[in-house]
């Protein structure tokens, strides 16, 4: 095999790994984007959350908060209670 076969050689296998190369890369990038679509069609069909849900879930949280407030004051007070002289 002289050198100039060996070149069109070479230069033929890159060719075809780079076009096996695209094809793949290009179908991972199709199968991608359908994915993306199909799932920002789903979040469309999620029904939305009323005000009434969203005004509930906040005060839920400030509840939320609040208790654990006083739940730490309840502990301090009986962990000091606990460990006064007798």
């Amino acid at each position: 095999m002289n050198h100039s076969a060996a070149v069109l050689f070479a230069a033929l296998l890159s060719i075809l790994v780079g076009l096996a190369a695209g094809w793949a890369l290009g179908d991972l990038t199709r199968r991608y984007r359908q994915g993306v679509e199909q799932l920002d069609a789903l979040r469309r069909q999620l029904p939305q959350p009323s005000s009434a849900v969203l005004i509930q879930q906040r005060q839920l949280r400030e509840i939320r908060g609040v208790l654990n407030d006083l739940h730490k004051m309840v502990r301090a007070v009986t962990k000091s209670l606990g460990k006064q002289p007798s």
